[in-house]
């Protein structure tokens, strides 16, 4: 579309004031507005009556809602240019089209953004915001180039500055298109691989690590493609990554094994599926639950809400104690001493009961109580029981069940004997006068 200087935009607007085919160019732009818009709300509403209110798609529909409106507007005002421009001068409409158009991308830019970056729709970061806010000026003051006829001067300018790169000379515009090309097809291979792996996280047929393992591998050969073919669009030999890729191998070799080695363990964990979300884990000094499994660490949280960080590596070349790999049946007990007169098999049916009073001990197996040693003080009886969700933690269990037998020992006056000491002085009791002077 060839532009015109806004000398000249101008005098023409105002010769189409005294045309009476204006009122043709604002009756078709007006109801391009209103077209748009009403889509917009009917797609909003449709997805609103079908989708449930946290649902992670109606986020993504709402968001794209505001990107039809625009759309729709630009399209129509389209058509209305090329339908009255047999017929009449469109001078009204070609200053509308690049404004809505603009307002069209602008907002399909920050769609992407957000789907990829927030796309539970979670809280916006203040860094996204100012890119945003930057992102959206540049686009206006290209549009305000358009209009006024200056991106013609500007982009000559920047097609002969040419900057020296080895051997050979590139444009300043031809490394513009180059990063807006790269930049543009990694934001939608980025939102391609977040749509993917919204797509796999809800089949719940597939297992948990496998959906993990299908969503990354689809992103990062999304991410791979849209960089190799935005560098082919602009003309760069992908041949020159040969000389990368050899030095990326001597990375390996040399300084980078750590990190390779527990990102290749991460895709291990997730293959041969030793650990699955959810889990309670105990590696080295570090304990808790499974919260995420990443390419290069695991998130474990614990019972104290502390979150650590362990690379995957310690999870594949030491030693990890799974609590939930086949089940999540967990044995725990405790230990009580009783008086020696105490009848004991009374005891330790009450100490079972007692036990199986708790609501998370499980029931189809129950708790047994034996007689583990004679003591000092008393006859030393121990009660364990089954847990099924150790991910509960273990502390609040255990207090329950000792509370039930103390209760139960309580009400049935069954002794606890504690430990006594008896002190014997040997030779005469010194006198109070003796005291005395020794303190003294």
């Amino acid at each position: 579309m060839k532009q015109e200087p806004l000398k000249n935009l101008i005098t023409d607007l105002l010769t189409d004031l005294r045309d009476p085919g204006l009122m043709w160019q604002v009756g078709a732009l007006m109801l391009a507005i209103v077209l748009g818009y009403v889509l917009s709300g009917l797609v909003r509403k449709r997805v609103a009556a079908r989708e449930p209110a946290t649902g992670m798609v109606r986020f993504g529909m709402e968001s794209f809602s505001r990107v039809i409106g625009p759309l729709a507007i630009t399209c129509l005002i389209f058509v209305a240019q090329v339908v009255l421009a047999r017929y009449q001068k469109v001078h009204l409409l070609k200053v509308a089209l690049p404004i809505f158009g603009s307002l069209a991308v602008i907002r399909f830019v920050f769609f992407l953004l957000r789907r990829v970056f927030a796309r539970r729709g979670g809280e916006i970061g203040a860094t996204m915001l100012t890119f945003e806010k930057i992102f959206q000026l540049l686009v206006w003051a290209g549009v305000a180039m358009y209009i006024t006829g200056m991106w013609d001067d500007v982009f000559y300018y920047l097609d002969h500055t040419v900057l020296p790169l080895g051997k050979h000379k590139v444009s300043v515009a031809d490394i513009l298109q180059a990063a807006i090309s790269v930049v543009v097809l990694l934001m939608l291979a980025l939102w391609a691989g977040a749509a993917l792996e919204e797509r796999l996280m809800g089949l719940q047929t597939v297992h948990s690590n496998l959906r993990v393992v299908l969503a990354r591998t689809g992103r990062a050969i999304l991410i791979v493609v849209a960089v190799l073919g935005s560098l082919s669009m602009v003309g760069i030999d992908l041949t020159v990554l040969s000389v990368f890729g050899g030095a990326l191998g001597v990375g390996l070799g040399l300084g980078l094994q750590k990190i390779a080695s527990n990102y290749v363990s991460g895709f291990v964990i997730l293959l041969d599926r030793s650990l699955t979300i959810g889990d309670m884990i105990t590696v080295d000094k570090y304990s808790g639950r499974v919260t995420q499994i990443n390419t290069r660490y695991t998130v474990l949280q614990g019972l104290d809400g502390v979150e650590s960080i362990v690379p995957n590596e310690m999870l594949v070349s030491g030693a990890v104690q799974n609590s939930s790999l086949s089940n999540k049946n967990l044995w725990l007990s405790t230990k009580v001493s009783v008086a020696y007169d105490t009848d004991v098999d009374f005891a330790l049916n009450l100490l079972e009961q007692a036990a199986l009073s708790i609501e998370r001990v499980a029931k189809d197996k129950p708790p047994a109580a034996t007689l583990v040693n004679f003591g000092a003080d008393g006859l030393d009886l121990q009660v364990g029981w089954w847990i099924a969700d150790p991910e509960n933690g273990r502390g609040g269990v255990t207090s329950d069940v000792n509370r039930a037998i103390w209760k139960a020992l309580q009400e049935h006056k069954i002794s606890v004997p504690f430990p006594q000491r008896e002190m014997r002085i040997i030779g005469p009791v010194p006198l109070p006068e003796d005291t005395e002077s020794l303190k003294k």
